[in-house]
């Protein structure tokens, strides 16, 4: 597929907004104050603004469609096709000064994505992934990551899971740890061949769901640690629902981690 055919993967009008929203982060960046969500979290003025733009604009664009977003409403939508929207995954990135940060929005259908989509805007990168179609990355399409060399062999954590280091003493963990800050970016690294794997302790729906399609079409093995997302009946608020996941760029390396994502049930750190 061409990079002309490429760039069909999405609407001309979807990839308006997102470079409209992605434009005000970027000019946002460096210049918000923040609040603490109910949950201890961190929000912005721009993570609102973000979230309503897009909620809107995919309304507008796709009517019958019902959205689920970080944001606002956060209950399973019931219709037959539905958008799930992480309107800025790292807040606390953004809010630090620390330029990554990600857009995640997915279009489901029967309870799994059929459309991810991941926009960086400090680096100026969009990942798209189609059910079927595979992924492409600013234009160009991507290779299974297993099929690639990985000297470096970097897992990632994300803060909470990041404790299993310390649950199994006389194992060398087998990986070279790094911590991105932004669950979406933490689970394509593995897809984009930066880690080997990567473990994330408490997901949320918004979190993931570009990720795993990413994941899925790059055949990245997925091993849900408790509970499978794509089990999820409709109308459930997800407001506390996490999901934790260990990913990997081949069976052999998933299995060789198994022991860390074993470990991360038992930390209490699930709920």
């Amino acid at each position: 597929m061409s990079l002309a055919s490429s760039q069909s993967l999405i609407d001309s009008d979807l990839s308006a907004l997102l470079d409209r929203v992605a434009k005000r982060q970027q000019l946002d960046f460096g210049h918000v104050s923040t609040d603490l969500k109910s949950d201890g979290t961190l929000v912005t003025d721009c993570d609102r603004w973000s979230d309503e733009q897009i909620v809107a604009g995919l309304q507008a664009l796709y009517p019958g469609e019902g959205v689920l977003s970080e944001e606002g409403n956060r209950h399973l939508p019931s219709s037959p096709a539905f958008w799930v929207v992480d309107p800025l995954d790292g807040t606390t990135n953004f809010a630090a000064g620390i330029p990554y940060w990600s857009i995640s929005l997915a279009r489901f259908e029967g309870g799994r994505p059929v459309l991810g989509i991941l926009d960086v805007p400090p680096l100026g990168l969009r990942i798209i992934a189609k059910a079927g179609l595979g992924v492409w990355r600013n234009g160009e399409r991507l290779a299974p990551p297993a099929s690639k060399a990985h000297p470096g062999g970097c897992v990632s954590l994300c803060s909470r899971s990041i404790r299993v280091l310390q649950t199994l003493p006389n194992r060398r963990f087998p990986g070279k740890v790094r911590l991105f800050g932004v669950a979406s970016l933490n689970l394509v690294s593995v897809a984009t061949g930066q880690t080997v794997a990567a473990l994330e302790a408490t997901p949320k729906i918004w979190d993931l769901a570009a990720a795993w399609l990413v994941l899925q079409e790059l055949s990245c093995p997925i091993r849900w640690l408790q509970r499978d997302p794509a089990q999820i009946s409709p109308g459930t608020d997800l407001t506390r629902e996490g999901f934790a996941v260990l990913v990997a760029e081949s069976e052999g390396t998933l299995e060789r981690l198994m022991p860390w994502g074993e470990a991360l049930v038992g930390c209490g750190v699930l709920g």
